[in-house]
């Protein structure tokens, strides 16, 4: 007679009971291995388990999280089952919160948070951790205070950093929006101001944004001949945008090195860095230092002896151009 996965979920409810709950719960990883059949139908019976948590005590919901967390690193589960704990009726009494508590301390005592972080992107649930509370708490100070008071800071760091992520998704789409709408450039530079001081962000995160809407903001052509003339009109209309959030030299830094790895990473535009780059220091965008910095020590590896090579004549100029000039001053004194 097969095994059904409520017998093995019954038995779960028996043993952490029971003085042996942790000695023994190797047995459900036996068993799930051995079975594999059983995994989809378990995950299930626990999903169900979870939704009534209100029926335990105290005592027996903290035995069921700490042995969810164990199973959960274990890999005889998915943090999909975390689904259930977004319950309204759980949330709003504090179950859910409290529960999760137990679970990812006993989760993070098994693994690093790097591996319950993957497990949570997996599945679609490291966007979802904020609705562990109600709607007036679920915030990312709230969260944050929470978990770190229950001595959780891994865990509350990573929701921090996931709701940052998720801010800067929204803004890009915004920014790619309001590009496809055509918005005057005067008001996009406002906006993306604001955004700045109201969530805020630094120049050189935003340079990286603005810079991924810009290209992302149009359809490229298939043709590398076309591409870099397509790239090269598109580039003039936003340089004024792309000059109003490159005030500081990291900033400049950065945006050459966004420049460079898409350049890579979109094969059509391998030959198009190098006017890319005279565009924007042309519209001084791109400074002098900031070009000679990339060049001499802050590229990254992708790409680099073709990005170099295509650069070489243009920095010499530079560098000349900066000894003629140097020379300039030394007569003017």
């Amino acid at each position: 007679m097969p095994l059904e996965p409520s017998l093995i979920t019954d038995a779960m409810l028996r043993l952490y009971s029971t003085s042996w709950w942790l000695v023994e719960c190797w047995v459900f990883n036996k068993l799930i291995r051995r079975y594999k059949y059983l995994e989809k139908g378990f995950e299930e019976e626990i999903k169900k388990l979870l939704l009534f948590l209100k029926g335990f005590t105290e005592s027996e919901r903290n035995k069921l999280a700490m042995l969810t967390g164990i199973l959960l690193a274990n890999g005889n589960l998915s943090a999909a089952i975390l689904s259930s704990l977004f319950n309204e009726n759980l949330v709003k009494e504090g179950v859910s919160a409290s529960f999760a508590v137990k679970l990812f301390k006993s989760w993070l005592f098994e693994k690093d948070i790097s591996s319950v972080s993957a497990s949570l992107r997996k599945v679609g649930m490291d966007s979802r951790l904020m609705e562990l509370f109600p709607a007036n708490k679920r915030s990312c100070e709230h969260f944050s205070k929470y978990f770190s008071d229950a001595g959780l800071k891994e865990l509350s760091d990573f929701a921090r950093n996931q709701q940052s992520i998720g801010a800067r998704k929204e803004l890009q789409k915004e920014l790619e929006e309001q590009m496809s709408r055509g918005d005057p450039l005067k008001d996009i530079i406002a906006y993306v101001g604001e955004e700045i001081k109201k969530n805020n962000i630094s120049e050189q995160t935003m340079i990286a944004l603005i810079w991924a809407s810009v290209m992302s903001s149009v359809e490229w052509n298939k043709k590398e001949e076309l591409v870099t003339e397509q790239a090269i009109k598109l580039l003039k209309q936003y340089s004024p945008l792309l000059k109003a959030f490159t005030t500081q030299g990291l900033s400049e830094l950065t945006l050459l090195l966004r420049i460079q790895e898409y350049c890579y990473d979109n094969i059509h535009f391998m030959k198009a860095f190098q006017k890319i780059v005279v565009l924007l220091y042309k519209a001084n965008v791109l400074s002098e230092e900031a070009i000679l910095k990339w060049y001499n020590e802050t590229h990254v590896a992708k790409g680099k002896s073709v990005f170099l090579e295509q650069m070489k004549k243009f920095v010499e100029w530079l560098k000349n151009a900066e000894e003629e000039s140097e020379s300039e001053e030394e007569e003017a004194d």
